[in-house]
C-alpha cells in the first residue's frame, strides 16, 4: 500500500498531478482544492499522502493535501454509489470542515451543489455519511469549522435558537438529549454563540471529558 509520495512536482492540474520519485512518474488524481494548494510544476521535495485503489482492471493512485482530506475521501468511497471520481469532485466543492457540517445539518440544498449529486443524491449521501461522522471522532470534529451553511438565517441567532439548533444537531449524530446538554452546557460564556461554534464547542467536550 502506497500512502506517501515525495518527490518533484512535473505536472499539476485541478484533476491530477504528476509527481517524479527518483526517475518513476506516478500519477494522481486529486480534487481541486488540493491541486491549488501544491506548489507549481518543477518543484522538488513535495510531499502528497496518497491512497491506492486496487480494481481488477487496474491499480489507481489518488492525492491529498491533508490527512482529513484523505479520511473523508476514504468514508466518501465507502458508501454505495460513490466512487473515487465523485468523491474527488465532493472535495473540490467543500473541504473536510465544511462538509462535516453540512451533514451534521443535514444541508441538502448545499450538497446538492456537488457536480454530479441531484437532490436525491444529495439526501441518501446525508443520510449514509451522518452515522460516519458521528462514528469518527477525528471527522466528528471538524463539524462547525467550516464555512457557515446558506441555511442559517441572515439575522443574528437568538441564544435559544443557537442551542435548540445545536441540541438537535447533536441529537441526529447520536447523542443522548443528557450528552447533548452537559456538551453544550456554558457555550455562550466561551464566545460560541453561533450553532457551528456551538456545535464545535459541544463536540470538543464530547471528544474529551464533561
Amino acid at each position: 500500500m502506497i500512502v506517501q509520495l515525495t518527490g518533484t512536482l512535473v505536472e499539476v492540474l485541478p484533476t491530477h498531478v504528476v509527481i517524479d520519485v527518483a526517475g518513476v512518474g506516478y500519477e494522481l488524481g486529486v480534487s481541486a482544492t488540493t491541486a491549488a494548494s501544491l506548489p507549481p510544476a518543477g518543484e522538488a521535495g513535495v510531499t502528497v499522502l496518497t491512497r491506492m485503489l486496487v480494481k481488477e482492471s487496474a491499480v489507481e493512485l489518488y492525492g491529498f493535501a491533508t490527512r482529513e482530506e484523505r479520511a473523508v475521501f476514504d468514508r466518501l468511497v465507502a458508501v454505495s454509489g460513490v466512487g473515487p471520481k465523485l468523491a474527488l469532485a465532493v472535495l473540490s466543492t467543500f473541504s473536510p470542515a465544511t462538509l462535516a457540517t453540512i451533514v451534521t445539518l443535514q444541508d441538502e440544498g448545499r450538497m446538492a451543489q456537488v457536480p454530479g449529486v441531484g437532490r436525491k443524491k444529495a439526501q441518501r449521501l446525508l443520510v449514509e455519511l451522518q452515522d460516519v461522522f458521528a462514528k469518527d471522532v477525528t471527522l466528528r470534529g471538524l463539524a462547525g469549522m467550516g464555512e457557515p451553511s446558506p441555511r442559517q438565517p441572515k439575522a443574528p441567532d437568538t441564544a435559544q435558537s443557537v442551542t435548540e439548533d445545536a441540541t438537535a444537531a447533536l441529537l441526529s449524530m447520536g447523542f443522548s438529549p443528557q450528552e447533548a446538554q452537559l456538551a453544550l452546557d456554558g457555550h455562550e460564556d466561551a464566545g460560541a454563540v453561533t450553532v457551528e461554534r456551538a456545535i464545535q464547542f459541544a463536540l470538543k467536550r464530547l471528544g474529551g471529558s464533561l
